[in-house]
């Protein structure tokens, strides 16, 4: 029986129209921060969800690098990101979905993006997207398109949200930047893989890892993206596993990765981009755990 692992590449930029409308500002809002404990990075199902899109950090519309010249603010974006995002077609679809995630890593829930966008039918959508992780709440008053180590951060965060199904599946984020509390590792104890790389790179890359005790269970719960999606070809029986997009799957994280954190059990570096050099490592990874199930 044959197995395949596809290379999946980056797609080109598809010019988009412009829709009517102007963005809001971002909103401050000085409200009890509810759910989100300090140092912990449980992220939930929902608007704050981790069901990303594969495609979504395809270069067919909005893409990072075009946010991250910029203020994190509808008012500042450019011509080109505006236009991606009041896309009414599919493109804008993907686009508004990539900035809200984006959003989420990024900013705290006491801060929102708000922009409004017109469909195919002339009608109007107002939208607001809240921020959930913090990563880089100063986003909202000055641009991180120098500041190599947020855009690493962001795009863990972005890769790990990615779900091959586009459903929702609760699981929880670690690195050494956030603390994860006793009850949150008990909740959370399967090592499912580890996701880094940087998406607003002049070359962009994405980068997987997945740990040999957890893809199973990770299967289970349809988290696809750190193993690979298994497909089997029901003329010849021919076994192909699919990467996420644009994401590269690298193979085990116990080869890739260099330590593993003893409390909350993350990898601590990977090797940031195999294909460059199989030397250089990152330790802006985000690792995800998932439940143990029933």
């Amino acid at each position: 029986m044959g197995i395949r692992y596809p290379y999946l590449s980056l797609l080109l930029v598809v010019p988009l129209a412009a829709a009517a409308c102007v963005g809001s500002e971002i909103e401050e809002e000085p409200e009890e921060l509810v759910g989100v404990a300090e140092g912990e990075m449980i992220s939930a199902n929902g608007m704050l969800s981790n069901a990303l899109n594969r495609n979504a950090l395809n270069r067919n519309g909005l893409t990072p690098r075009d946010l991250a010249s910029r203020v994190l603010n509808p008012s500042q974006l450019s011509s080109t990101a505006l236009a991606a995002i009041k896309d009414p077609g599919t493109n804008g679809s993907l686009s508004r979905e990539m900035l809200r995630y984006t959003v989420s890593c990024a900013l705290r829930p006491d801060q929102t993006f708000s922009f409004s966008w017109t469909d195919s039918s002339g009608i109007d959508h107002q939208e607001v997207y809240r921020g959930d992780l913090g990563y880089a709440h100063w986003w909202a008053t000055r641009a991180i398109g120098n500041d190599t180590f947020v855009q690493h951060q962001i795009t863990a965060c972005l890769a790990a949200r990615i779900n091959w199904y586009g459903i929702s599946v609760t699981i929880s984020l670690r690195n050494q930047e956030f603390a994860s509390t006793l009850e949150e590792r008990a909740a959370y104890p399967v090592r499912e893989g580890a996701f880094w790389g940087n998406v607003f790179a002049p070359t962009p890359y994405l980068g997987a890892c997945y740990d040999s005790a957890g893809y199973v269970r990770a299967r289970e719960v349809q988290r696809d993206c750190a193993a690979g999606h298994v497909e089997v070809d029901p003329v010849t029986g021919e076994t192909t596993w699919q990467q996420c997009g644009p994401m590269v799957i690298w193979g085990s994280c116990h080869q890739l990765c260099n330590g593993v954190d003893s409390t909350a059990g993350y990898f601590k570096g990977c090797v940031t981009n195999y294909s460059v050099s199989p030397y250089v490592r990152t330790d802006q990874v985000v690792t995800t755990f998932l439940t143990a199930g029933p």
